[in-house]
C-alpha cells in the first residue's frame, strides 16, 4: 500500500486531471490503484490478473485456428495462395506496429476504456468528445460483433463436421442460428464468473489453443494425402508464392490488399489486455506486454499455419464452393483422411469456444467502462454494475449477449450477410485501434506523457507507419469482392 496519495504529475500517465491535482481516497491505494486515481476512475475490480493471464485471454481471443478457419474464403479466396504467403507476412508488420503503438498508450493509460479515453485526452481542444465518440463506438461495435461471428463460424464448422459424417444431412440456416445462439449463452455463464476463475478459466483455453495449433500444424503435413492423388507432397513455391486465383474482379496488386482483411480480422484480440488492465497487477507494464506478445506470437503462428495450407491445398476453386458451406473442411477433407479431418474440426471448436469466450470477457468490460461513463443514456446505471458477489460486470456480459444474439438473425440473409460481421468488426476495430495512435502522432506533441514501457524514438516512425497503413486498408475493407456487371 501507498503511504500516501500522489498528484497526478507524479505519476506516469497522460490523465484528463490536471498534473496538480491529488485523488482523495478513504482508504490506502496500492501503486496499481494510484495510476488508475491519476487518471481519474475509482477502483473497483481485484487485480487478479498478471502478464501471463492477459496474455492468454488475448491469445484465446485471437484465436487463430478458429479465425483462420472462419476467414479462409476471404485469405484464399481472392487471391489464392500468394495471399496467404506475401498477404500474411506484408500485413504482419504493419499490424505490429499498430500493436506497438496501442501498447504505448497502454502504459500511458491502463483503464478499461482506455482506446476512446485516450482519444479525448490526446485530442486538440475542443475536439476531445468527437474524437472519443468515435473511437468509444467504433471500438464497442468491434467488441460486440467478435464473439457472434466467431460463434457462428463455429456453429457452421460444427454442422459441417456433422455433415462429414453423414453426407445426407444438408444444415439449415434456422440450426446455425439456434447452435450460434446457445454457444454465447454458454460463453456468457462463464465470463459471468468471478475474475479469478476467468483468469483462470482462459489460461487453460490459452495454453490448448496454442498446443493444439502446433499439432494441427504438425498433423496437415505429416498425414496429407496429396500423394495418393498423384500429387506432390507440397506444392512448388513458385506456385504457392507467384500463382494467383482469380477469385475478384481486381488486379492481382488490389486482390493480394483485398486478402488483408482475413489478416486484420484474425489478428484484432490483441487490444484485449488493455480493456482487461484495471484487473491486472502491475498493469502500465504487464498489459502493454501483454499487447505485444499477443500480437508477435500471433502473428508468427499464424503465417506458419498459412503456409502449411497454402504449400498443400489442392483444389481452391473446390474448397470455396463446397456443399458443407465451409472451406476449412472442405480444405481438410482434399488433403487428409475423413477420420483425421473430422479430429482437427474437433480440435478447431474446442479452441473456437475458448476464443468466443475470451471475445465476451474483453467485450464486457468495454461495455462497462463505457457505462461508467454514461455513454448508454438510461441504460448506464443497469450495465455499469459490478456484481457483488462475482466482483464482474455481469450485466453488460449479458446486455452484450442479447445484442449479439439479435446480429446472428442476419445468418437468414445468406453468406454475404453474415460475412458482414467480419468486415464491420474489422473495419470497427481499425478505426478504433487508430484514432488515438493517429491523434498522438500528429497533434499532441509534449502533451503526451510516456509510461513506463514505451517506443522511445521509435514511437513517431512506428506510430507513422501504423496510420499509413490504416490509411489505405479501410477504403480497401469497404470494396465489393465483385464489380460491374457482377453486382447484385
Amino acid at each position: 500500500m501507498s503511504g500516501r496519495n500522489k498528484s497526478v504529475a507524479e505519476e506516469r500517465v497522460t490523465s484528463v486531471l490536471e498534473a496538480g491535482e491529488v485523488p482523495v481516497y478513504e482508504r490506502p491505494l496500492t501503486a496499481d490503484e494510484e495510476v488508475l486515481a491519476a487518471l481519474g476512475y475509482k477502483p473497483e475490480f481485484k487485480r487478479e490478473f498478471s502478464l501471463w493471464t492477459s496474455f492468454c485471454v488475448s491469445f484465446a481471443v485471437l484465436g487463430l485456428l478458429p479465425s483462420f478457419a472462419s476467414t479462409l474464403y476471404y485469405g484464399m479466396g481472392y487471391a489464392g495462395t500468394p495471399g496467404m504467403t506475401w498477404g500474411w507476412l506484408i500485413a504482419m508488420v504493419f499490424i505490429q506496429c499498430v500493436a506497438m503503438s496501442m501498447a504505448e498508450l497502454c502504459s500511458s493509460m491502463p483503464t478499461s476504456g482506455g482506446l476512446y479515453y485516450a482519444a479525448a485526452v490526446l485530442a486538440p481542444l475542443g475536439w476531445g468528445p468527437l474524437a472519443a465518440w468515435v473511437t468509444g463506438w467504433s471500438n464497442w461495435l468491434c467488441q460486440i460483433t467478435a464473439a457472434p461471428s466467431v460463434d457462428y463460424g463455429m456453429a457452421s464448422m460444427m454442422l459441417a463436421t456433422a455433415s462429414i459424417r453423414d453426407p445426407s444431412y444438408v444444415p439449415q440456416n434456422y440450426q446455425v442460428f439456434l447452435l450460434t445462439a446457445l454457444i454465447m449463452v454458454a460463453q456468457s455463464c462463464i465470463s459471468s464468473m468471478p475474475t479469478k476463475w476467468i483468469a483462470q478459466f482462459n489460461s487453460v483455453g490459452s495454453t490448448m489453443n496454442i498446443i493444439i495449433l502446433v499439432i494441427v500444424i504438425i498433423i496437415i503435413p505429416a498425414a496429407t494425402t496429396r500423394e495418393d492423388q498423384g500429387l506432390p507432397r507440397f506444392s512448388p513455391s513458385s506456385v504457392v508464392w507467384g500463382n494467383f486465383y482469380t477469385g475478384t474482379d481486381y488486379p492481382n496488386g488490389l486482390a493480394l490488399l483485398l486478402t488483408f482483411v482475413a489478416v486484420v480480422w484474425t489478428m484484432s484480440g490483441y487490444d484485449a489486455p488493455f480493456h482487461l488492465s484495471e484487473e491486472c497487477s502491475n498493469a502500465n507494464i504487464a498489459s502493454p506486454r501483454a499487447i505485444v506478445l499477443t500480437s508477435g506470437v500471433g502473428g508468427l503462428m499464424g503465417w506458419f499455419l498459412q503456409m502449411v495450407v497454402a504449400y498443400t491445398v489442392v483444389d481452391i476453386e473446390a474448397a470455396l464452393d463446397s456443399e458443407l458451406g465451409q472451406p476449412y473442411a472442405a480444405y481438410l477433407l482434399q488433403v487428409l483422411p475423413q477420420k483425421t479431418t473430422v479430429a482437427i474440426l474437433a480440435l478447431t471448436i474446442v479452441c473456437a469456444f475458448s476464443m468466443g469466450q475470451g471475445c465476451m470477457v474483453a467485450a464486457s468490460r468495454v461495455t462497462f467502462a463505457y457505462s461508467r461513463d454514461e455513454c448508454f443514456g438510461p441504460l448506464s446505471p443497469i450495465t455499469k454494475q459490478v456484481n457483488r458477489h462475482t466482483g464482474t460486470p455481469v450485466n453488460a456480459v449479458w446486455f452484450n449477449t442479447i445484442i449479439g444474439i439479435l446480429m446472428t438473425f442476419l445468418i437468414f440473409g445468406g453468406p454475404l450477410a453474415a460475412g458482414a460481421l467480419f468486415s464491420i468488426g474489422a473495419l470497427a476495430g481499425f478505426v478504433a485501434f487508430t484514432i488515438p495512435i493517429f491523434i498522438r502522432v500528429f497533434f499532441v506533441g509534449d502533451r503526451f506523457r510516456p509510461g513506463p514501457w514505451n517506443l522511445g524514438r521509435a514511437s513517431i516512425p512506428i506510430g507513422t507507419a501504423a496510420c499509413a497503413f490504416v490509411i489505405l486498408m479501410v477504403p480497401i475493407l469497404m470494396l465489393p469482392s465483385v464489380t460491374g456487371s457482377d453486382l447484385e
